[in-house]
């Protein structure tokens, strides 16, 4: 599962997000991140999926 959640973060940041940790701020943070451009948005994705699988 971690490797799916890794390959939405890559192609789309915001649901690689949701799937790890839901409606929480750290997904409206990444949207955030996303809109203000691509790159942020995929490392603070990938920052928070493997922080959660600690």
């Amino acid at each position: 599962m971690s490797f799916l959640r890794i390959l939405f973060a890559i192609i789309l940041p915001p649901l690689g997000v949701f799937l790890t940790v839901g409606i929480r701020g750290a997904f409206w943070l990444n949207i955030l991140l996303t809109l203000l451009g691509f790159i942020p948005g995929i490392i603070h994705a990938v920052w928070v999926i493997a922080k959660h699988d600690q």
